[in-house]
């Protein structure tokens, strides 16, 4: 594979500096990451993307090296940044793709544009108003405890202040493959979630999440109609990825990926990279 350019940019919109990360040519592919991650969490993609694609892998508002208002961190708001971007980059029409947090952020943009999103694919995460609400928060396995906890204002990035890497590590660690996020990788997530304020807007997307439920309770009113993909991992949300976008889309197709958690792009790059490329080409 010929080597590929990762070029790092800054840009203004809506009153916040978005750091980004593009490279490659040809149509737009715009990657939104989730918590407690970054844009680098697709640096195993990019590569064998960029052989095909322009692509756009921005740090969301708050988050990486962004910059970090107080506000704004419901899925819209956040979504029309990243919609502003794609503007001032000059395209529009694009092929999303969102992990965790950048799934219903990638939702919310496809519902305000929908003619610009050529295709959306979710990577492991229901759709706040779809499902992501409802899942137990305690279970045998340990369940989405941490959805309540960050939700509660002030109180959890004042527990965690200097014991950031020990907390975070922690759900890097729940991975089917846990090496698949190195010590290095981990040191990266680290040095952006420990600045200042990096704690508390990564927690703000939790807390937004009943302004989410009730924009996306008015979203699904109309169903989207570009095609969909939808994958969970099988150690993660598995299925229920799926089954939160079929109320949501009218042409989904997906699959619960073997031997893979949470961090698809990590966990199983090659397998996504593959999944991608096929899911886009069949736009010609």
């Amino acid at each position: 594979m010929p080597e590929v350019t990762l070029a790092h940019h800054t840009a203004a919109v809506n009153n916040v500096q978005l750091h980004y990360v593009t490279a490659g040519h040809g149509d737009p592919v715009v990657l939104l990451h989730g918590w407690p991650e970054t844009w680098y969490q697709w640096r195993k993609i990019i590569p064998p993307l960029a052989q095909h694609y322009t692509v756009i892998a921005p740090d969301m508002r708050g988050l990486g090296d962004s910059s970090k208002p107080l506000t704004g961190y419901d899925k819209r708001t956040v979504a029309d940044d990243i919609y502003q971007l794609v503007r001032r980059l000059g395209f529009e029409r694009i092929f999303l793709v969102g992990h965790d947090w950048g799934g219903p952020v990638a939702y919310a943009y496809a519902c305000a544009h929908r003619q610009d999103v050529r295709r959306l694919v979710i990577l492991d995460v229901p759709i706040p108003g779809a499902g992501l609400e409802k899942i137990p928060q305690a279970s045998r396995r340990g369940g989405l405890w941490h959805l309540s906890f960050h939700g509660v204002p002030d109180l959890p990035e004042q527990l965690i202040a200097g014991r950031e890497r020990l907390y975070l590590s922690w759900f890097y660690r729940t991975a089917y493959n846990p090496s698949a996020i190195s010590e290095e990788d981990i040191d990266e997530y680290v040095r952006c979630y420990a600045s200042p304020g990096g704690m508390r807007a990564g927690f703000e997307y939790y807390r937004a999440i009943w302004d989410d439920v009730d924009h996306n309770t008015e979203n699904a009113k109309t169903k989207l109609s570009m095609p969909v993909l939808a994958l969970g991992g099988k150690y993660s949300f598995g299925k229920q990825t799926k089954r939160s976008l079929e109320a949501l889309a009218e042409d989904v197709r997906g699959e619960e990926i073997d031997a893979c958690g949470h961090w698809v792009a990590e966990e199983q790059p090659a397998y996504l990279t593959q999944k991608l490329l096929d899911f886009f080409a069949e736009a010609g």
